[in-house]
């Protein structure tokens, strides 16, 4: 037997050295046209209102990016609707027990950060205690699943089945309201949707913050629960895959030799038995 333990180590690390190279190469070329184009956007503001100077523009640059920092659009003017309105307040709460964190809004007290803590810490493995029991209410599935390699008659179109509901419901559809409210590409919609429901919550997509647009005041809590159920599904997807994939790597290197089995089977069955003897120590 070879323990494939290593295996999956080197495995992991290759996969990582692959994604940053991958990132590497598609980000860096983007980020440097960005940078320039920003620069010459700034040189361009300065040539045509003379009376700012670098240092100032410079200054206000800190300041929009600290407003920004703070939760704050610098778009629109003060008439924004407030970040912390119970809607918003709902949904931010629903990303801190599950741990999505987008970074685009945070508390900026200490009162709050504190509560932020606690809140934490005992709202997370709340949360992973009402998953489970929404897991649980798929159990039928669970079944399914854990003896789909099994058997791989009926259980393989249930399975197609589970995943192609889950996949309209939670990767699929949503997306087209995503776009159609927020004005956002279809790619773009379902990489939020992805990004949100796996936990990685980068931040650079969040709905309901575009300051131009008027949102219905239940839309974020909708989004929020959207969350949760979506959570439930792709955990247990993740789940599954992990779970093939670690029996697929058993069978992969912890397969017996069967000539050796085989072998010693015919070798048992052609001695006889032989007594027992206790020799004492």
């Amino acid at each position: 037997q070879i323990s494939w333990t290593p295996l999956l180590v080197v495995g992991y690390l290759c996969y990582l050295l692959l994604g940053a190279m991958v990132f590497h190469l598609l980000e860096k070329q983007a980020e440097s046209y960005f940078r320039d184009q920003f620069q010459l956007k700034k040189l361009k503001f300065l040539q045509n209102y003379t009376c700012l100077d670098r240092q100032a523009l410079e200054q206000f640059v800190q300041v929009l990016m600290e407003a920004w920092e703070k939760g704050v659009n610098p778009e629109g003017n003060s008439t924004n609707p407030s970040n912390w309105d119970f809607s918003n307040s709902f949904f931010f709460a629903g990303t801190v027990v599950t741990t999505i964190g987008y970074g685009n809004r945070s508390p900026s007290t200490v009162a709050g950060q504190i509560f932020c803590v606690f809140y934490a810490l005992f709202g997370v493995p709340l949360n992973l205690v009402f998953l489970n029991q929404l897991g649980k209410g798929l159990n039928a599935w669970l079944i399914t699943l854990e003896r789909w390699v099994q058997k791989p008659g009926r259980a393989q179109v249930q399975l197609a089945i589970f995943l192609t509901i889950g996949t309209l419901l939670f990767l699929v559809f949503p997306p087209l309201v995503f776009s159609y409210v927020e004005g956002w590409s279809y790619g773009e919609g379902f990489y939020f949707t992805f990004i949100t429901l796996s936990t990685i919550g980068f931040g650079d997509y969040v709905v309901g913050t575009n300051p131009n647009k008027h949102y219905i005041p239940a839309y974020r809590s909708l989004t929020a629960i959207w969350i949760v159920l979506g959570l439930a599904w792709l955990a247990l997807v993740f789940n599954v895959g992990a779970d093939l994939m670690e029996k697929f790597l058993q069978l992969k290197w912890h397969k017996p030799d069967l000539s050796l089995v085989e072998g010693a089977t015919t070798k048992l069955e052609d001695e006889p038995e032989q007594p027992r003897i206790h020799i004492p120590s």
